[in-house]
């Protein structure tokens, strides 16, 4: 389709045609790259990946189970391998069925319930007690519940020794469940249907702009970034390799449980881990090989041999650390005493003076006692004088004010506020209230004077009336 267009541009337009049509492309290659590409399709192939490798994760593995199993239930006479194998049997059943209700290739194998049992995962009996519990919902979890009363049994019975070793089985049957649950969750709730389409849609629209925007225009024209002409777009047709393969890549492991070459063996798995289990609780239960002592019995520093092959690994020095080989002058490798370190003395002054200004502070700061016998001096100062004066003036009030605070206490502390608050009295008086000028100077006089505010409250115009 780029080379008809291109041979349509080339010989069969006309001057004013292909004139429109460079403005065409330029401007299609202009907009082109507005498109987000990368971060549009990089951000839903990382999604998908995560999605497929989580999702190999959850597969539901016998190896841990068969372990604890053959390691916990002891009893080598046909009743103890009976719980053994089945309970085993169980558990792979439970893989089973979430298997088959995931994976295209396992229902195929195992297209209905006379299947398994043929197959020898499920006998008939078992196959009664699965269907008479009526659920709507999915039952894989039903063989689970199987194995945890047969391994409350093998305790009541002691074949399992302890509350610990039967702890830990059911620890490792419940991950061996949950893995189970993850992969019928991962079945349920895929990726967003719309989510692929936009992603679908803005890679082929933005090729389809760039069948256009990524032509060769004519170099006589002058048009910047046209001043070669050539017949292939080499760098566009990597672009679109490697985009169209990155989407091709996460359109083949959205669903990693079909039939395709890189979905997942599933039927193999099973086959292995049917197989491994079943023979790691019966015929390896208690088959142990003589003990007798290694070869390196007397060697206090074993050394495996290599071959002439990775010969080159043994002259590799051993990893030390980063630090390993770091170099530091003689005279800045001996320890000096605390008190010559510049940090700590400058840690220690720092401290020094924060405690002087928290010192400083908190003794400049006022207590309530202080503040309420500064308040009670002022308002009986303040209502003598208005008791004197027969009119009551601001203005003589203020200056009458300015008197006393240069004979009290002189000038302000550049510290403190210098605003004052006036009040206006009940009887019509105006009070003006001075700034704060000597807390522990008022405490004193209020405790030197304790009756003279009481009298000068009374001699107010406020309190006769």
């Amino acid at each position: 389709m780029y080379a008809a267009i291109s041979i349509t541009y080339r010989f069969f337009l006309l001057d004013d045609q292909k004139r429109y049509f460079e403005k065409l492309a330029i401007y299609c290659n202009h907009y082109a790259s507005l498109i987000p590409m990368s971060f549009v399709l990089g951000f839903y192939v990382t999604l998908v990946v995560n999605r497929w490798w989580s999702q190999y994760t959850c597969i539901p593995l016998p190896d841990r189970l068969m372990c604890v199993l053959s390691g916990g239930l002891q009893g080598g006479d046909e009743r103890g391998r009976l719980l053994r194998r089945t309970m085993m049997r169980y558990a792979s059943l439970s893989a089973l069925l979430i298997l088959r209700s995931v994976s295209t290739a396992v229902f195929k194998r195992f297209p209905t319930m006379d299947h398994v049992v043929e197959a020898g995962f499920m006998t008939r009996e078992e196959r009664k007690k699965f269907e008479s519990l009526q659920s709507p919902y999915n039952k894989y979890w039903m063989p689970c519940v199987w194995f945890t009363n047969l391994a409350a049994l093998a305790r009541c019975e002691g074949r399992i020794k302890d509350d610990n070793t039967l702890k830990l089985l059911l620890e490792e049957l419940n991950a061996f469940r949950g893995n189970c649950s993850m992969l019928f969750h991962y079945d349920m709730i895929s990726v967003p249907l719309v989510y692929t389409q936009v992603v679908t849609l803005a890679v082929y629209s933005f090729f389809f702009v760039c069948l256009i925007g990524r032509q060769f225009l004519d170099p006589t024209q002058g048009y910047p970034g046209h001043d070669l002409d050539l017949y292939i777009p080499i760098f566009t047709l990597l672009q679109f390799f490697f985009y169209t393969g990155w989407l091709k890549v996460a359109e083949q492991l959205i669903n990693p449980f079909g039939e395709d070459d890189d979905d997942f063996e599933t039927n193999w798995l099973i086959d292995r881990n049917f197989q491994v289990s079943m023979m790691a609780v019966d015929e390896m239960y208690a088959d142990l090989p003589v003990l007798e002592r290694d070869r390196y019995w007397n060697d206090s520093n074993p050394r495996p041999p290599y071959t002439a092959a990775t010969l080159f690994d043994l002259r590799k020095p051993s990893f030390q650390g980063s630090t390993f080989d770091m170099a530091i002058p003689k005279e800045e490798m001996h320890f000096q005493p605390l008190e010559d370190i510049a940090e700590n003395l400058e840690e220690s002054g720092s401290r020094h003076l924060n405690q002087a200004l928290l010192t400083r502070l908190l003794s400049a700061a006022p207590s309530p006692t202080s503040l309420m016998g500064g308040a009670l001096r002022r308002t009986s100062a303040q209502l003598q004088r208005l008791a004197r004066s027969p009119s009551p003036n601001p203005d003589s009030s203020s200056s009458t004010d300015d008197d006393n605070n240069t004979e009290n206490g002189g000038s302000v502390p550049s510290g403190l506020g210098q605003d004052t608050q006036s009040t206006i009295c009940s009887c019509g008086g105006l009070i003006v209230s001075p700034p704060v000028l000597g807390f522990e100077e008022d405490e004193d006089r209020e405790e030197t004077h304790p009756d003279s505010v009481q009298t000068n409250l009374l001699q107010s115009p406020c309190a006769q009336d």
